[in-house]
Formats: structure tokens, C-alpha cells, sequence
């Protein structure tokens, strides 16, 4: 219904009978419920806001974005309800149309994109500003996609270079490791007052060649696929294996590692040798972000209807603000030693047993990461509400 409707209907109200009057009140209330019922169908997220910012309408999608109650939100400014947007700045002096992205944190982290443009009306020639209209849309999933595309795209880049760096380091590592060895037997033959200088030399040159091998490996693997070998194994038996190889390191460090494993959890089909290495990779990340005197390491696992979760927390150093944002990314370690495969190589062993990890940090307080692996696919269940008799459907 039009303005000019609602303004001729106002200077004729004297002449209509109450019957009239009621008539005409009852279609305004059931136009505006029709539309009202349009925008809460809607996946969309909607707001109706004032020319100052004031919200004046939202819609069941807009409130679950922001985690906010219509009843409580309408007649707030929307800096009030959605901290961290600017309205000033938003709108700005020239009335335009702004399309923005946003990452929200409550009530759940998801990427948002909005598109805000001014409701002008024309009176009397000029242009009348009456609010704006701000349309929400979800687009954590669509970015999802975008980001595991650009990081399979860097996977390929690094499989192609890996070729070259295989062939290229590779082959002179071996040769190096030969004529390393036929000199030590060649220094085995001399007066130990002559060998001792040289096997000091001989020793170094051993453990940087053993270090380059070992970076070698750990590159390619973490860019190599490499399909699981899955059998019916515990990954509680994996955690234990993989803290009988770690054990004396564990020792010498003075590590306490506290145990809370499940003793019904599970089994799962699963490459055991990959898991221990994600678990080692995992395990040595903890325990070397530790102080020099000890710390403790905590190891959990649980399982749902749907999926199995293994944890583990560190009271360590912890992990900065800035490198956070750039974890998986190959040679980005916190260590001035570390490689950055570590993690790369956890993430990559973890995905391809259809699971997912999560790295909470906070620096000087320690450290948890969180693997999950599904036991089912999740699929669309009904399940019905005894009491109002509705049925809801959780995916």
C-alpha cells in the first residue's frame, strides 16, 4: 500500500463510518502481516532501519546472524546491536549504497555479506530520505570453498616443485652420505691423536646432512598424496603407541603427560602408521613449546553419536596473535629450528581420514588442539517434538 494511499485516506477519516474506518485498519494490518511473513520466510537476513540507524524491522534470519530478539532489538541503533559497525562511516554524506563482508564471533563465527541502500522517496521534486533496508546473506560456506581452492592450488604448486627438489637435493644428499662414509673408514686407519679432531668434523658433517634428509622427507610428504591403508584400529591405541616412541624424549624433558581416554571408544577404519605420525607431529609441538624446568601435557578422547574428538593441551608458550593466521603455511614456525611441516602434515593426514582439526592458543597460557574424525555420515533426521507435535530437522 502506497503513501499517497495512506495520505488520501487520512484527510477522508472524518468522512468514513466506524464500519469503513475498521475495514480499511483490518487490510493495512493484514498487508503488513503478508509482508512481514514474506521477509521471515526468507534464509536472507533483513533490517528496516531508520535514516540515524535505528532498527524499525528485522526478520528471523537477521536475529540468528547477530544473535539478537526482535522484541528487544527494534527502536535500538544498529551500533548498539552489532558491535564493531560503524553507522557514520557506513552511510556516509552522499546516501550510497554500500556492499561490505563481515566475520561475526556470536553467536557462532561465520562470514557474512551485507548490502545496505538508502529507501528515497521523491516529495515535491526533491529526493526524501526515509531509512535503509539491509539485506545478510551467509557466505562462510562459498569463502570455505574459495580458501581450500587457493590452498590446493599452493599444494600443486609445491607438488610440481617438489620434483625438482627431489631430484635436485636428493641425489647429492645420497652421494654426500657415501663419500662421508668412506672417509670415516679412511680416519679409522689413523693415529687417535690424529682421528679425534676429525671425527668432531666428521660428526657435524653427519648430523647436517642427516638434518637436510630429514627436512627433504618431511617436505615431501607434506605436499605428496598419499591414499590411507585403512583397517579397523583404536585411535586410543594410537595416542599409546605413539607415547612409547616419544617416551624418552618425554623423560629427559621432565614432561608430565596426563591421560583421560575413554575406554569405550570407538573403533574406526584408519591407517595407523599415518595417525602416529600426526600424533607425533602434534605431540613434539606440545612438549617443545614447554619451559626448559617441565609442563604437562593433557590427552583426551570422546565420542558422540556422530564423531570421535582427541585433544591435546599444553601449558606452554602458546601461539601469537600473528602466527596464528598463518599456521598451515609450509616453513612458518614460531621455533627458530621449526620447518612449519609439522602442522601441514597433521591437516593433511587428518583430511584424508575424512576429519578436521581445531587449534585454540593463547600466548604465555598453552595450547589445545582438537582432531575430529566423523563415525557416520551426518544425513537430514526427523525428530518429533512430543509436546508441540513439530517435527525439526538437524543436519
Amino acid at each position: 500500500m502506497n503513501s499517497g494511499f495512506i495520505e488520501k485516506l487520512i484527510t477522508r477519516l472524518d468522512r468514513l463510518s466506524p464500519r469503513q474506518v475498521h475495514n480499511l485498519v483490518d487490510r493495512l494490518v493484514r498487508e503488513k502481516g503478508f509482508l512481514e511473513n514474506v521477509f521471515e520466510a526468507l534464509q536472507e537476513g533483513v533490517l528496516i532501519l531508520e535514516p540515524d540507524g535505528a532498527v524499525t524491522f528485522l526478520n528471523d534470519a537477521a536475529c540468528g546472524f547477530f544473535g539478537l530478539n526482535s522484541e528487544e532489538a527494534v527502536g535500538q541503533h544498529l551500533n548498539t546491536l552489532v558491535r564493531g559497525l560503524d553507522w557514520k562511516s557506513l552511510v556516509g554524506p552522499s546516501r550510497q549504497t554500500v556492499n561490505r563482508d563481515l566475520e561475526v564471533f556470536y553467536p557462532d563465527n561465520r562470514f557474512l555479506n551485507f548490502y545496505l541502500s538508502p529507501l528515497v522517496e521523491e516529495v515535491d521534486g526533491s529526493e526524501e530520505l526515509l531509512g535503509y533496508v539491509m539485506l545478510v546473506r551467509d557466505i562462510t560456506e562459498s569463502r570455505r570453498e574459495t580458501e581450500e581452492a587457493i590452498e590446493s592450488e599452493k599444494l600443486n604448486a609445491l607438488t610440481l616443485l617438489a620434483a625438482g627438489v627431489a631430484h635436485e637435493i636428493g641425489n647429492p644428499l645420497n652421494s654426500l652420505g657415501i663419500h662421508l662414509q668412506l672417509l670415516e673408514r679412511k680416519v679409522d686407519s689413523l693415529p687417535p691423536s690424529d682421528r679425534e679432531k676429525l671425527d668432531e668434523h666428521l660428526t657435524t658433517a653427519r648430523r647436517e646432512i642427516q638434518r637436510l634428509d630429514t627436512l627433504l622427507k618431511e617436505f615431501l610428504h607434506a605436499i605428496r598424496p598419499a591414499n590411507p591403508n585403512r583397517q579397523p584400529g583404536n585411535l586410543n591405541k594410537v595416542v599409546e603407541d605413539t607415547l612409547s616412541i616419544l617416551a624418552p624424549d618425554l623423560e629427559e624433558r621432565n614432561v608430565s603427560v596426563h591421560l583421560s581416554l575413554d575406554p569405550q571408544l570407538p573403533s574406526l577404519s584408519l591407517d595407523a602408521d599415518q595417525l602416529k605420525q600426526a600424533f607425533f607431529n602434534l605431540l613434539k609441538n606440545a612438549y617443545q613449546s614447554l619451559p626448559g624446568s617441565g609442563g604437562e601435557v593433557h590427552i583426551a578422547s570422546k565420542f558422540t553419536e556422530f564423531e570421535i574428538v582427541i585433544s591435546v593441551t599444553d601449558n606452554g608458550s602458546g601461539i601469537s596473535p600473528e602466527m596464528m593466521g598463518s599456521l598451515f603455511e609450509p616453513y612458518r614456525s614460531g621455533r627458530k629450528s621449526g620447518t612449519g611441516l609439522g602442522l601441514l602434515i597433521v591437516r593433511r593426514i587428518i583430511r584424508e581420514h575424512g576429519g578436521e582439526i581445531e587449534i585454540e592458543s593463547e600466548e604465555n597460557e598453552g595450547t589445545t588442539v582438537r582432531l575430529y574424525f566423523q563415525r557416520v555420515e551426518r544425513r537430514v533426521r526427523l525428530i518429533e517434538d512430543s509436546s508441540a507435535k513439530k517435527k525439526v530437522i538437524e543436519v
